[in-house]
Order: structure tokens, then sequence, then C-alpha cells
């Protein structure tokens, strides 16, 4: 249970999650009173990026317990939150950890160059991810509400219409790119459809957005198309997710409305996207589940859960910024610190799960869509999104199979995801009209 922040004459800090004096063997504070002050500590980018993550977050666990410091760039570190009900205390407690970017030091020293990776993540937006209490209330729910409302047919029949489209055209090559022919584009295809943005406008932002995070953010013809979208439906609304925003109450002019309208499209972007690739993997290499298309046990709703546990979409989140100073697990937390959840890390905590696939099948404890107020509010939209996709593909593509050896797929560097770079296929080649 997390306690209250000191009254004033307190000498100890708020606890955020277990604090026992350690015993003999075990994990050790760090000797540094602050992040800043420790060296040689593991990059973030290399347990991200590591043939083997897990047993990099087994080794930290090892020697610093649930909450590690890690390397975010050089000069910058952060905490790394590892284990499962840690990371929930974190997520659920917004009083003593903040999602406002403005709230961390090095950010608002200057530390961070513009141009570094990080800083793309960093430029808070009036939208409900960034912001905290009675504002991300006031944020969150018209999105929240627009999903909640959303026609599942409706739904079906867009995601189905896209991912068919796409298909159809690699379908007579015989192989194909899976990550950037398909399961990259779908989720931002869908959004992009949900917010009322016609057929035509969705090709043109395509390009932009698959190209990266960095021109999702930047592009300046996206924020006019959406500006223009956005006035059409205020003067005109129709059945779209663009209409119910702008009638929204809990939205306060045209800036909030874009930045919610931004949200959206982002939460399709990459991380849905990367679900179903992953997905794909597993069905095309697994062979608890390549049997499935054969008549066996698995089938995709259980790849969809796998992936979540083992590979989630988002392994690491930034996003919490230590508000005062508090500690967590037996680690001194210091107001202004940069507090990373690792949702991968979490997923394999044994306190919440078991070794054995087969045990897990159904359980979904797993944090890949964070928990507390800021959890994914389009849950239900993104699983029949990732699972439409992969059913087309699967069942479109005839003799479909992973062009090279499972270990020869590779992974784009992040300090985030899991993204595979590419996922080449053969398979027989047909016209678009056999379906």
């Amino acid at each position: 249970m997390l306690s209250q922040p000191p009254t004033a004459g307190s000498s100890q800090p708020p606890t955020a999650g277990s604090s026992q004096p350690p015993t003999a063997g075990s994990p050790q504070p760090p000797t540094a009173r602050t992040l800043a002050e420790m060296t040689g500590l593991t990059p973030l980018s290399e347990i991200v990026n590591s043939q083997n993550p897990h047993a990099v977050y087994s080794e930290l666990r090892a020697r610093w317990g649930q909450v590690a410091p890690v390397e975010l760039m050089p000069g910058v570190n952060g905490w790394l939150v590892l284990g499962h009900a840690e990371i929930c205390q974190v997520a659920r407690n917004e009083r003593l950890f903040s999602h406002d970017p403005r709230m961390w030091r090095e950010y608002t020293s200057g530390v961070i160059p513009p141009d570094a990776p990080l800083a793309a993540l960093l430029s808070p937006l009036e939208n409900a991810v960034y912001a905290d209490g009675e504002k991300h209330r006031r944020l969150r729910a018209p999105v929240e509400e627009g999903f909640d409302g959303l026609d599942e047919h409706r739904l079906r029949r867009t995601t189905e219409h896209i991912c068919l489209g796409l298909v159809d055209g690699f379908s007579m090559r015989g192989e194909a790119d899976l990550v950037t022919e398909y399961s990259a584009a779908i989720p931002m295809l869908v959004m992009l459809s949900l917010l009322g943005v016609s057929a035509e406008d969705r090709e043109k932002l395509r390009g932009t957005l698959l190209a990266g995070i960095e021109s999702y953010f930047a592009d300046d013809s996206m924020r006019r198309m959406l500006v223009e979208l956005l006035r059409q439906r205020r003067a005109q609304p129709r059945d779209d997710l663009t209409s119910v925003l702008v009638r929204h109450p809990g939205l306060r002019g045209d800036d909030e409305v874009l930045h919610a309208m931004m949200m959206i499209i982002g939460m399709g972007y990459e991380v849905t996207g990367v679900w179903i690739a992953m997905a794909l993997r597993l069905m095309l290499t697994d062979r608890r589940f390549t049997a499935r298309l054969r008549g066996g046990r698995l089938g995709i709703d259980e790849a969809l859960d796998e992936v979540l546990w083992r590979d989630p979409p988002i392994a690491n989140m930034i996003g919490r910024y230590a508000a005062v100073d508090c500690e967590l697990a037996g680690q001194p937390i210091s107001r202004g610190d940069a507090v990373i959840l690792s949702f991968a890390a979490g997923n394999a905590d044994f306190r919440v799960r078991t070794n054995d696939p087969w045990l897990e099948i159904g359980n979904r404890a797993y944090l890949s869509f964070s928990a507390g107020s800021h959890a994914c509010p389009a849950q239900r939209a993104a699983r029949l999104i990732a699972r439409i996709a992969v059913e087309t593909a699967l069942y479109s593509l005839d003799d479909v199979s992973v062009a090279v050896p499972v270990e020869r797929l590779t992974f784009t560097p992040s300090l985030w995801n899991r993204h595979l770079t590419a996922l080449p296929v053969r398979f027989t080649p047909a016209q678009a009209a056999h379906r």
C-alpha cells in the first residue's frame, strides 16, 4: 500500500512499494545518492535490442531488486521498474509519479538535445497522455467514450476492407514483407478511417507516418488536414470519431480536439502494428501455433496473448516522473527522476506467471496495455483490429511461410519496442478475385 507524502518535520520519504530491509544475499540499494551520480549503468537500448532481453532483466533484478537504475542515453539515467506489483503501484499513483515531462529534471534543464530520440516523445501536448488528475479525466473521457461507442460490426468491415486491400497489392507476387507492406500500415489506416479521413487523404498520410515517429509529430501537412477535418465536422457532424470529439463538452476548443485526434492516431500508429507483426511471426514459426492452421489447438487469440506476455509491443514505457522524494521497492527516488515502466520485465515476474505457456492459456494479467487511469482506452478495438489483420493474412495467402530462418529475423533498434524490421514471406501467387 502506498503511503502519503511526508508531513512537515517528517524525515522519512513516502513509500511506493515494499521497502523491507534487505536480508543476507538480497539485492542491495545503490551506494550513490542520486541517479546523476551513478556511472557504468546498463544502457536501456542494449536491453531492448538484446537477443535475450529477459536474461538482462533477470540480471538487473538480481543486482538491484525490482527497481534498477539504467542509462537512457549518455549522461542521462532513469529508474527501470521491473516488478509487476511495483509497475502497478507507479501507474496507479499519479500524486507521486506525474505524466508531465516538465517534471523531469533532465528535460527541463536542457540536458536532452532537441534532436535526441528521447526528445520526440517528450513534447507535452494538450492531450490525456501528458495530463494528471482532473485534467486527465476531462481529456480522456471523449476518447474513451468514442471507442466505447464504436460499432464493432462496422469496425470489422473497415478493418477487413483495409487488410484485403493491402493483401491485394502483393498477392500476385508470391512474396511480401508483412511488416512494411502490411502490419505497420493497418492500425494507422483504420484509425484514420474511424476519424473520418477520406481514403485519398489516408493514402497521402501513409508514407509520412510510416517514415517514423519523428515524422508523425513533425509533419505539418497532417496537422493541416486534421484541422480542416475537425472544422468540417464542427459545421456538419457525421458518424465518426472526429464528430464525437468536436461535440464533446470535455474538449475546450480546436487545439484540444486536434490533440485528441493525434492521440488516437498515435495509439494505432506503431503499437498495434508491432502486435500484429509479432503475432504473425508466432503463428508462422512456432510449432504450437503453426499446427493450428492444420487443425491444432492454439489459435490467433492465444497467439495475441502470447505476444502481450512475452514480447509486448511496448517493452518499456517512459512517461512517469517523480513529483516528490519517495521510495520504491527499497530504492530512493528523488523528485524529478524519470521512472520507466518495463512491461516486458513485469510480465515475466514469477509472482504473476509461470514458465509453462500451456498453463498460461487464458491468463490476461499482463501489463501490456498499462494499468491505472492511463491504461489504453482502446483495448477492445485494438484486439479486434489485430485479430482480423492476422486472420486475413493467414487465410488469404495460400501456403504462406516465412522466407528466412526465424533466427535471421531482426528488430529495429529502439529504447521502447521489440519491433520486427521485416517479416519476409512466400506464398502461392493468386489474384485477389479468388477470395
